[in-house]
């Protein structure tokens, strides 16, 4: 256990060093009530948004943007494992994945590489498309393991509704097993300046074979260090799955670790995450690596 900590502790280090330039002081910035500037243009590029009620947001990252007049750090993905609500209408973005899960018990490590193009479209929906390659351990073949196709669709403008509840449906087309549906309910929302939260509720089930089904929790904290720059936090994931014949009899999973966000660009983004497995049937951890390009 001391050994697979020492990853996380060195996670933790990281941002630091942007602490000691500064902490973003307080800003003000141009803001537009324009139809135009509604749904135009790069999330980085969108003017701030006039909210009846609302006071200037002390980060830029925070800022109102967009046709749902949402803020602007959730034109990104913030966390690995815990999905926000839905990308500004007309945006592209482009995602790689690696996605490293080492098992106890002398069971083969999983690597996967998932490749993902992330589109806005209008009255709140999202499309995602995915593709998945996967090996075992650094010598095994690669292939073609998923090719996935997301949908998501949030209930009402950013903050109309509490926790800004958001749909998620899920089809995996599966090469050499069966396929799969997926659905969520997303929740996120911020606590207070720089602290952003968010929590997923997941049912997954297989159409075929053993018919497993597995049922999860996720929830995710983050603290902005450095305004649109650096922000670190937490992650955990709780699953239980069970199979066809056996129901009831469950395989728990719940991870637990760090993560951090660096944008080194306006238009990039990198996430990282370094989770540990607490139960028997988790993988002894969890590294995930997302490197994302907004077009």
């Amino acid at each position: 256990m001391t050994r697979a900590l020492v990853p996380a502790l060195a996670l933790l280090g990281l941002p630091y060093a942007a602490l000691a330039e500064d902490i973003t002081p307080t800003r003000t910035a141009p803001r537009t009530t324009s139809d135009e500037a509604r749904s135009q243009g790069h999330s980085w590029e969108m003017p701030a948004l006039t909210v009846q009620g609302r006071g200037t947001a002390e980060l830029r990252e925070e800022d109102r943007i967009g046709s749902y007049q949402q803020p602007r750090w959730t034109a990104r993905r913030r966390f690995t494992e815990t999905r926000v609500y839905v990308v500004p209408e007309g945006q592209f973005e482009f995602e790689y994945w690696l996605i490293v899960k080492d098992f106890k018990k002398d069971k083969p490590t999983q690597i996967q590489h998932v490749y993902e193009a992330e589109i806005g479209l209008p009255y709140r929906f999202q499309l995602d498309l995915y593709q998945v390659y996967e090996k075992e351990d650094s010598t095994g073949p690669l292939g073609l393991s998923e090719t996935k196709f997301e949908l998501r669709y949030a209930l009402a403008d950013w903050g109309r509704i509490w926790g800004n509840p958001t749909l998620y449906g899920e089809w995996a087309n599966a090469s050499g097993d069966y396929d799969s549906a997926e659905f969520k309910l997303l929740l996120t929302d911020e606590l207070t300046p720089r602290w952003h939260w968010a929590t997923n509720f997941v049912y997954e089930r297989k159409v075929g074979g053993d018919q497993a089904v597995a049922q999860e929790m996720t929830n995710a904290l983050s603290y902005t260090l450095r305004d649109e720059k650096v922000s670190l936090g937490i992650e955990d994931k709780f699953a239980w799955e069970d199979v066809k014949g056996d129901r009831g009899n469950y395989e728990r999973e719940f991870l637990l670790g760090p993560s951090i966000q660096i944008r080194p660009l306006p238009q990039m983004h990198i996430d990282l995450s370094y989770m540990i497995g607490l139960t028997d049937n988790s993988p002894a951890s969890k590294t995930v690596f997302i490197a994302g390009w907004e077009f």
